[in-house]
Formats: C-alpha cells, sequence, structure tokens
C-alpha cells in the first residue's frame, strides 16, 4: 500500500510523464527535439537573471524571466541559422550550451549563499515535493504537482484545440501557410508551451532529467505507431510506466527517484527498437530474411525456367544441379525449395522440380522486366 508520501512523488512523476509526452510529440514531428534542449538547459540563465534584476526567487518573475530565456535561445539560435552561416544543428549546439554555462557561471559567482544549488538545477530532486505543500480543499498536495497540474491542463487544451493544425505544420509546413493556419505562429506556442513545462518541472526532475520524459517517450512512440495518436498513445504510456518502474527501482537500490524515472524510459525505447514491428531489430531482420528468400525464390524459378523444355530439363530440376549448378548447400537448396513449394510456384514430382502456371507467370514478367531495362540502358 503506498503512503501519501510515495503518492505525491508518483503523482508529480506522472503529470511530468504526461506533459513532456504533449509537446515532446509534435517536436519530435517537426525535427525540433534539441530545441527542447535549448529551452531547458536556457531556463537557468533566465531564473538567474530574474533573481539579479528583481531579488525575487520565486513567482512570477524567476518564472517569465526563465520562459524568455528559453524561446529566446530557439530564437537566436534560428536567427543563427538563417543567416547562412551555420546549420540549424550547429547553431542549436552554441546557443544553448553559452547560455547554459553562462547560468552556471552566474549561480557560482553570485548565488552561493542561496538556494540555487548546481546539483538541483540539474538534477532535481522529485523525492523531496512532499516538503512543499499547499492545502487545498482540506488535502495536502504537492505545490511542484498543483504547478505541474495547471500546466499540464494548459497544455491538453491547447493540444485538443489545436490537434489538425500542430499535425498539419509538422508534416507539410508548406501546406499549413496555404491553408492560412500559421506554422511559425504554431510553433512559437509549441515553444512557449515547453518552456512554461520547463520551468514547471524545474523543482521536480531538474532541467537534465526533465528532457529525458520530454523526448524519449516521444522518441519511443514514433518507432512504434503509424499515426500521430498513436505516437502520443505510445508515448503517454511509456512515460507513465518509467514513473512507476523508476521510481521502484530507485527506492530499492536508495537512490535517485527523478533519476530512475528518467532512465527508466530508456527501457521503453529498448523495447522499441528491438520490437517494434515497424522498424524494431527484430521487424528488420524479419524482412530482410524475407526479401532474402524472395530474392532466391527468384532465382530458383528462372532456373527451371531457362531449362524448362530442353533436353537439359530432368537434369537442371532435381536437387543435385541446385546444389552442382547454382552453388547452393543442400540445406540451403531444400529451404528455397520448401519456400517456393509454399507460395505454389513450383511443384515437385518425386525429384523433380517443375513450375507452375503461377511460377511461369513470374519467369515473363521477370524477362519482360529485364528486356525494359537493356532497352532503357541503350
Amino acid at each position: 500500500m503506498l503512503d501519501a508520501v510515495a503518492l505525491m512523488i508518483l503523482g508529480t512523476g506522472a503529470l511530468v510523464a504526461i506533459s513532456g509526452a504533449l509537446l515532446g510529440t509534435f517536436l519530435v514531428l517537426r525535427g525540433e527535439s534539441m530545441s527542447g534542449d535549448a529551452i531547458s538547459h536556457a531556463i537557468v540563465l533566465g531564473i538567474v537573471l530574474a533573481w539579479m534584476l528583481t531579488g525575487a526567487r520565486a513567482g512570477v518573475l524567476p518564472v517569465a524571466g526563465a520562459v524568455l530565456a528559453g524561446v529566446g535561445a530557439v530564437f537566436g539560435a534560428q536567427a543563427l541559422a538563417r543567416s547562412k552561416l551555420l546549420g540549424q544543428d550547429a547553431a542549436t549546439g552554441i546557443v544553448f550550451p553559452a547560455m547554459f554555462a553562462l547560468g552556471v557561471l552566474l549561480i557560482n559567482l553570485n548565488a552561493r549563499n542561496l538556494h540555487l544549488d548546481i546539483d538541483t538545477v540539474l538534477l532535481g530532486e522529485i523525492g523531496f515535493v512532499w516538503l512543499n505543500t499547499v492545502t487545498i480543499a482540506g488535502i495536502d498536495w504537492p505545490v511542484a504537482g498543483v504547478t505541474l497540474a495547471a500546466v499540464g491542463a494548459v497544455n491538453v487544451a491547447v493540444v485538443a484545440l489545436f490537434w489538425k493544425e500542430w499535425k498539419i505544420a509538422a508534416f507539410d509546413p508548406g501546406l499549413a501557410s496555404a491553408l492560412g493556419l500559421k506554422p511559425g505562429a504554431m510553433g512559437f506556442l509549441l515553444l512557449a508551451l515547453t518552456a512554461a513545462t520547463a520551468v514547471a518541472a524545474f523543482d521536480a526532475v531538474g532541467v537534465v532529467l526533465f528532457l529525458a520524459f520530454l523526448i524519449v517517450p516521444a522518441v519511443t512512440g514514433r518507432l512504434v505507431a503509424a499515426s500521430v495518436g498513436g505516437m502520443l498513445s505510445v508515448a503517454l504510456l511509456s512515460g507513465l510506466a518509467a514513473v512507476g518502474i523508476g521510481y521502484a527501482a530507485a527506492f530499492r537500490a536508495d537512490v535517485s527517484l527523478g533519476g530512475g524515472m528518467a532512465l527508466a524510459t530508456g527501457l521503453g525505447l529498448l523495447l522499441a527498437l528491438v520490437a517494434s514491428p515497424r522498424s524494431g531489430v527484430v521487424a528488420a531482420w524479419v524482412r530482410r530474411r524475407a526479401l532474402r528468400e524472395e530474392g532466391l525464390v527468384a532465382v530458383l524459378i528462372a532456373h527451371l525456367s531457362a531449362h524448362e523444355g530442353t533436353a537439359e530439363e530432368a537434369e537442371e530440376s532435381g536437387p543435385a544441379a541446385l546444389v552442382g549448378h547454382l552453388g547452393w548447400r543442400p540445406a540451403h537448396a531444400q529451404a528455397v525449395v520448401a519456400a517456393a513449394l509454399d507460395r505454389g510456384v513450383i511443384r515437385r514430382e518425386g525429384e523433380r522440380l517443375s513450375l507452375t502456371e503461377a511460377g511461369r507467370a513470374l519467369a515473363r514478367a521477370e524477362v519482360r522486366r529485364n528486356d525494359r531495362r537493356r532497352a532503357l540502358a541503350d
């Protein structure tokens, strides 16, 4: 039975996973995963600058500074890319490390006596969310969870409202522009929500670990699902499962709960890489095997067709010819013959193999294709 502290931790982690999956799905579809990285790192500089300018360590001003810094990092990278001096990936790789490094440097120089710790900035600690609570309807709720719930509600509402627009803009920005959907504005809204969510998740999971929930479940969904809805569903399930599995494993090992949750997102990705029916290693191996088998069956058909009706037909249609003339190993030849029999393109009469009508049709089609290739080459 889970106690109240465990429920607060798991609930906060689930809220991070939900918002991360919602926004990360479209960031991955748009090819802007690094933008999430840039935002998550740049908010450190925004928080520090907001404190240096106003003295505020909590409230609206640090949040606004963090959001502005996150969005500013993305637009700075885009401005560099538009200059044609750098590619988009190089521009992003220059801007956000510079902003993050500057933020960490300012923390070291100016915030040594304040509650702005570099380890907290990087990793956070979701295990401590229960120490800062607010009472609502007579129940104590973690402040981080309440903040994430509010931001998550906005994310859900915006994604539902602009679902069609974001899908079109992700796959075909030109069509979106032609339809008057303003893909640039849609992209800005997505980045602004990502920045706000990163700030909300700052206390719970830190800068680096938020990225795991933003990107990894979305990539897992992309590997598994063929539709945007399916991708989002897989991302949500993967993220939520990572919260539970990561909590249990980290609690047992007595290590960082947030780190355990973030690491657990990789389990879903690993499973998708291995077993995804669309692009997993096993599926790719099966497809390669099927293509190889299809090619070998085509060689067998061509061999039998070339000798059909000739004086050598009896000799060339036996297993010995497949081994001696085609250079196949006996077991290999048996496997190809079995595959051809299953496809109904050959028949066996004792040791003799011959083409069926379907096999002859395939042989004629291959001859016509070869004739067209030679004609085009000439």
